[in-house]
C-alpha cells in the first residue's frame, strides 16, 4: 500500500508542475483531466502525509525514550501516533478502494408491476414516488420517459431519467424484487395482501454510441400511442417501439408527441439496458467470487419487504429493519442508501484482506 501511495503522492507534485506550465490551458480537455486527477488525488495525498508525520512523530518520540524525564511523555507520544496511524490507515484503505467508474453517471430507473394485479401497480406508483422525492431531496432532476399507466392510478411500467451528481452511487443497490404487505384499497374485508415490484436502476450511457449497436441489428415499428394526451397524440404514428434482435431486448416510447423525440429516447433506454446487462454479467461473475451479498444484479432477488400495518421496512440482504415507513415512503432513504454502501465497502475491504 505504501508504495502504491508513494506513486501517487509524487504523481501529485507532477500535477502541481504541469497545471502551473503557462501553456497549461492550450488544452482544454487536458486540462480539465489533469484538474479533475488533481481533485481526486488532493485529499488522500494529504490523508498520507498525516500517515507520515504520525510514523515521524513515533520515530522522535522513541529517540526520548532514553532520557529518564521524557520517558512518560514519549510513551504517551507513542501510543497517541500509533492510534493515529492505525485510524489513518483504515482511512487511506477505504480511500485506495476501486472506484465504481458509474458512480457519478445519471440513472434510468424502471419499475414494474409484478404479482399482486392492480395493487401490485398501485404499489409501482407508491415507488415511483418515493424515488422522486429522493430525487428532490438531493435536487435531481426527474423525466418521465416511458410509462403505462394502470386502470386505478398505478403503474404497469414506468422508466424515469435521475439526472443529478452521484445518482448512480447512491441507488445502484436498489435493483432487485421490493414486497409490499398491506391491505389494499380495493380489498373490503381488510385482509392484508402481499403483493410485489421490480425495480432496475440502470447507468446512462454517456452517448449511444458508447454501446456498440448495430443499426442493422434494431427493428423500429412506429404506433399510434394511446392513453392520456388528447385527440393529437392518437392521430399520429408518434409512438416508438425498438427490438434488439441478438438480446431480445425490447424498448417502447410513447410519451412525447414527436416521433424523432420518442425514438431518441429509446435509444437511450436502450443503450442502458444493453449496459446494464454486461454490467450484471460482471456484478455476478465478482459476487460468486466473494459471496457477496449486495449489488449481484439479480433482478430476481427479493430484496426489501414494506410492511405497512407495522411500520417497517426490512432489507433482507443487510437484515436492516427501520420502523419509519412513513418517512422512508416519502423519500427518506438515506439511512438505508448509507448503511448498503457501508456495507458494500466493508465487503471490498474483506476481499482486498483475503
Amino acid at each position: 500500500m505504501l508504495s502504491k501511495l508513494d506513486q501517487l503522492a509524487n504523481r501529485l507534485v507532477e500535477l502541481d508542475e504541469l497545471l502551473m506550465h503557462p501553456d497549461a490551458t492550450s488544452n482544454m480537455d487536458s486540462y480539465r483531466k489533469m484538474t479533475r486527477e488533481h481533485a481526486e488525488l488532493g485529499p488522500l495525498v494529504a490523508l498520507y502525509h498525516s500517515y507520515q508525520e504520525a510514523g515521524a512523530d513515533i520515530a522522535t518520540a522513541q529517540e526520548m525514550l532514553a532520557d529518564p524525564d521524557m520517558k512518560d511523555f514519549a510513551q504517551e507520544e507513542i501510543e497517541a501516533a500509533k492510534a493515529s496511524m492505525t485510524q489513518l490507515e483504515q482511512q487511506l484503505q477505504t480511500m485506495l478502494l476501486p472506484k465504481d467508474v458509474n458512480d457519478e453517471r445519471n440513472i434510468f430507473l424502471e419499475i414494474r408491476a409484478g404479482t399482486g394485479g392492480d395493487e401490485s401497480a398501485l404499489f409501482a406508483g407508491d415507488l415511483l414516488r418515493m424515488y422522486t422525492r429522493f430525487a428532490e431531496r438531493n435536487r435531481w432532476q426527474v423525466e418521465v420517459v416511458s410509462a403505462s399507466e394502470s386502470d386505478l392510478g398505478g403503474y404497469r411500467e414506468v422508466i424515469v431519467r435521475l439526472v443529478g451528481n452521484g445518482a448512480y452511487s447512491k441507488l445502484k443497490f436498489e435493483s432487485g424484487g421490493h414486497r409490499v404487505q398491506r391491505v389494499p384499497a380495493t380489498e373490503t374485508q381488510g385482509r392484508i395482501h402481499t403483493s410485489a415490484c421490480t425495480v432496475a436502476v440502470m447507468p446512462e450511457a454517456d452517448e449511444v454510441e458508447d454501446v456498440n449497436i448495430n443499426p442493422a441489428d434494431l427493428r423500429i415499428d412506429t404506433y399510434r400511442a394511446s392513453g392520456a394526451g388528447g385527440q393529437h397524440i392518437n392521430k399520429t404514428d408518434s409512438a416508438v417501439r425498438i427490438t434488439h434482435l441478438p438480446t431480445g431486448i425490447v424498448v417502447e416510447c410513447q410519451d412525447d408527441r414527436s416521433q424523432h423525440k420518442n425514438k431518441a429516447s429509446a435509444l437511450k433506454v436502450l443503450a442502458a439496458r444493453i449496459k446494464d446487462v454486461q454490467l450484471r454479467a460482471q456484478q455476478s461473475q465478482e459476487a460468486a467470487t466473494r459471496k457477496s451479498l449486495i449489488g449481484s444484479g439479480d433482478r430476481s432477488e427479493r430484496i426489501r419487504t414494506y410492511n405497512f400495518p407495522q411500520g417497517r421496512m426490512t432489507d433482507h440482504r443487510i437484515n436492516l429493519t427501520l420502523y419509519k415507513l412513513d418517512f422512508i415512503m416519502d423519500g427518506e432513504l438515506s439511512d438505508l442508501t448509507n448503511a448498503l454502501a457501508a456495507e458494500h465497502q466493508a465487503e471490498l475491504l474483506a476481499a482486498l484482506g483475503d
